[in-house]
């Protein structure tokens, strides 16, 4: 018999459609059928391929497919709905979404235990179609088409030589619903219920139905909504408190004593020139630049440093719970990927052959010691390529200080007056638009040399692809907040010792200082990035799906000159509409998208309170473009499982570490929580005083005319360091060493607090494995009991 689709496409025995340019021979494990359509001047023949039942059960056997056992009963709950539950507060975010897929108790299928599992009367629908999918993949992908030596074996192998043109299993059916509206919720395809409960900009408050998206998408999909919709979930509390952060920096413009000193100080502080060819410069005139500064520069920002820094490490550990709790309800927790086959491209490239130790079949071999080399050019040109980055940070730097020399030199009121800020912030968006030119480039390099290194398998492969890409892009994006952070102003003398590159004086911070440039920078580069990749996710789908719809149904003229869709028709085949989708291109952008937004609210979330509400705004808007991607856009994917979200886990860890110590010295050294704090100890608890305390006064033979002016510093009249620069430093080192211990003690006490598997899942996990060990517990007795009369059997033929 053929298995066939549920739903709309219950009358084709077809399973998953090939779209080839010649037909190359289709394995005897799949019957096939061909169709051929006319387009324009081009024909299209596509291969459908379904299984019978026997091989379903081989396969289903031999892939380790996971079987129902018994129904679970116990209602499955998210962190939020108990939360909610316990506070009497109504849930706005639950939806009831019809057809929900029930949770079992499986265990791995055996085809002599058939009749123990649930459904094993219905033969059609015993299987999954998600299952069936991946039966039908694995035959293709497995099955010859040449010489093995050669490695000449697969549908990878055939689409990457362009044998065929795509392998898709169908969508079942539009997404669109009826057009009367009338059709009952429970009747509706596992489409149109994502589409209604889920791709649909009016849900962007409610649950994500992330069962519905694993029945059709499968564990590894899912697992990257899960994930998303978690994070958003936890970047609510975080945007909640550094808004009230940001709020109490409103307060603190109204209130704070150095502010009202600098805006009343008048003619009293007459400030030494930022540059060579600038002139002196009253404090007072920074008094709203200054009040502003105070937004991410006040004693909230210690707090909120703390507080983001603790729930980075508990949202990675309350993920590994429900994580846990997904995965086991998925049937992934104890997956285990089989031997994995060699990518096509390596078969096709690989000099030499080795026998498998596993399957004992010849297979294409790369010397380890030339791969290792290979490796290490690669490192080298990645190096190369962060070089460049740096390169381009002091370029831009260069253009900052060149471009507010060339603003002095205008000899424009209102420009000169705000020459510091017109060149931060034009070299931000320059920064920007440098560091997506410079992605693009590396992405396409690291492509090349991921490739070149030649790994064996897929899972390498992409590992060794997304660590090189987030090195480069780890510089890339954050090498200039670190630069302000971390290094400007603090090399550039004191007037009559200037300190130079490059024949031009070193850049210092602006007159509202270096925090404000830099919670300035993090914005354009975040919100300003998120907004681009956000339009690019919008409009190039819809625009690539118009284009390739274009290509295979072109507008020709007839001989009346009369214009006409070739191939347009209503009643177009399932197959035909899939093929004029988009293909798949996997979640590296999505998860890399994310984690990087994941480092900005982190690791710099000291000089920018507000940077997770706009996280949140935008992982909204993700959530839902990403829906509509995959229900509306893109060909349906063949399904892979997956226990966790993979690598990407490890760089998040790695993030968390580096956030903890980045704002410990963003505080000690950038902020001026550590001075305000060591003046007060000092001065009764006052403030009073503390601008001119932070002032030096430059030395008397800084010029000509003798004309003594103040800068920022703690030096006396001879340029040298005065006790209290000392006492500081000693201060702010012993808050960095101080802060990250303490964080990382707390962080520690949570991970050994919460639990990875939550308790009710661990009971579940040994009830299943109790219930699979009674499932097979017959056929061992069984066996037993055979072994046990042919040994008793045995003595009376010898007796004979």
């Amino acid at each position: 018999m053929k298995t066939r689709l549920p739903g709309p496409y219950a009358n084709h025995p077809l399973n998953i459609p090939l779209q080839l340019q010649r037909p190359p021979l289709i394995s005897g494990q799949c019957w096939g059928m061909q169709r051929e359509v006319l387009q324009a001047k081009k024909k299209i023949t596509y291969v459908l391929l379904s299984a019978p039942w026997s091989v379903l059960c081989y396969y289903a056997e031999e892939i380790s497919l996971q079987v129902p056992l018994q129904v679970v009963t116990t209602p499955n709950f998210n962190w939020s709905e108990k939360m909610l539950e316990k506070t009497k507060i109504p849930n706005i975010m639950s939806q009831d979404v019809p057809n929900l897929p029930p949770d079992y108790y499986t265990c791995q299928f055996r085809t002599n235990k058939l009749e123990r599992f649930l459904g094993s009367e219905n033969k059609e629908t015993f299987f999954k179609t998600t299952q069936r999918h991946q039966v039908l993949y694995e035959i293709l992908a497995r099955t010859p088409y040449g010489s093995l030596e050669r490695g000449e074996v697969g549908i990878d192998r055939l689409l990457s030589e362009k044998a065929f043109t795509a392998a898709y299993p169908l969508h079942e059916g539009p997404f669109e619903m009826p057009k009367d509206g009338s059709v009952d919720p429970k009747a509706l395809s596992l489409r149109q219920i994502l589409h209604r409960y889920w791709a649909r900009w009016a849900c962007w408050y409610k649950y994500q139905p992330l069962d519905h998206i694993r029945e059709y998408y499968g564990e590894k999909i899912a697992l990257y909504f899960a994930w998303l919709g978690f994070y958003t979930g936890w970047l609510l509390p975080a945007a909640v408190v550094g808004t009230v952060v940001f709020l109490f920096g409103i307060w603190q413009m109204v209130n704070d004593t150095p502010a009202q000193e600098i805006c009343q100080s008048g003619n009293e502080y007459v400030m030494c020139p930022l540059c060579n060819i600038c002139t002196y410069w009253n404090l007072s005139s920074i008094c709203k630049t200054f009040k502003v500064g105070l937004l991410f520069d006040n004693g909230g920002t210690v707090f909120f440093s703390i507080f983001m820094a603790l729930w980075a490490v508990t949202f990675l550990e309350y993920w590994k719970r429900s994580n846990a709790v997904l995965t086991h309800r998925w049937d992934c927790s104890e997956f285990q990927e089989i031997e994995e086959r060699p990518r096509p491209e390596f078969t096709a490239l690989a000099p030499l052959t080795m026998r498998n130790p596993v399957t004992g079949a010849e297979e294409p071999y790369f010397p380890e010691k030339r791969r290792f080399r290979r490796t290490l050019t690669s490192s080298m040109v990645i190096v190369i390529m962060v070089s460049v980055v740096l390169m381009f940070v002091i370029a831009i730097i260069l253009y900052r200080v060149i471009l507010s020399i060339i603003i002095y030199k205008s000899n424009n009121a209102f420009l000169i007056f705000s020459a510091g800020r017109i060149a931060s912030l034009s070299g931000s968006v320059l920064n920007l638009l440098v560091i997506l030119m410079l992605s693009r480039v590396y992405i396409y390099l690291a492509h090349f040399l991921t490739h070149w290194e030649m790994h064996r398998t897929q899972t390498k492969y992409e590992d060794m692809f997304i660590l090189k890409v987030f090195i480069f892009q780890f510089v890339n994006f954050y090498s200039s907040p670190v630069y302000i952070a971390f290094f400007k102003g603090r090399f550039v003398g004191f007037p009559g010792n200037y300190y130079t590159l490059l024949g031009i004086r070193n850049e210092d911070c602006g007159a509202g200082g270096c925090l404000i440039e830099l919670a300035q920078e993090l914005l354009v580069i975040m919100v300003g990035k998120q907004l681009i990749n956000n339009i690019q996710e919008f409009i190039v789908p819809k625009m690539k799906s118009w284009w390739q719809r274009r290509q295979l149904r072109p507008t020709v003229k007839t001989e009346d000159e009369e214009v006409e869709r070739k191939g347009q028709v209503d009643d177009a085949a399932p197959w035909e509409t899939d093929y004029e989708l988009l293909v798949c291109e996997g979640l590296f952008d999505e998860y890399l998208e994310m984690v990087l937004q994941f480092g900005f609210i982190t690791i710099f979330v000291a000089a920018c309170p507000l940077a997770p509400l706009f996280a949140l705004i935008n992982n909204w808007v993700e959530v839902r473009l990403d829906a509509q991607k995959f229900v509306c856009q893109y060909r349906r994917p063949v399904v892979e499982r997956a226990k966790d979200i993979g690598i990407w886990m490890d760089i998040l860890q790695v993030i968390t570490q580096v956030a903890v110590i980045s704002n410990a010295f963003l505080i000690a050294f950038t902020t001026d929580f550590l001075p305000r704090l060591y003046y007060r100890y000092n001065n009764e608890g006052t403030l009073e005083g503390y601008v001119n305390f932070t002032l030096a006064t430059s030395p008397s033979s800084y010029n000509a005319n003798h004309t003594q002016c103040r800068y920022r510093g703690f030096r006396d009249q001879h340029g040298h360091y005065r006790p209290e620069f000392f006492h500081l430093l000693a201060c702010r080192l012993a808050f960095v060493i101080v802060f990250e211990h303490v964080v990382f003690f707390i962080g520690r006490l949570i991970d050994l607090m919460v639990p990875d598997i939550p308790e009710e899942v661990e009971i579940k996990i040994k009830r299943e494995h109790y219930m699979a060990k009674e499932a097979l517990a017959e056929n061992q007795v069984r066996l037993a009991s055979s072994r046990i009369s042919i040994s008793r059997s045995v003595p009376r033929y010898l007796s004979l």
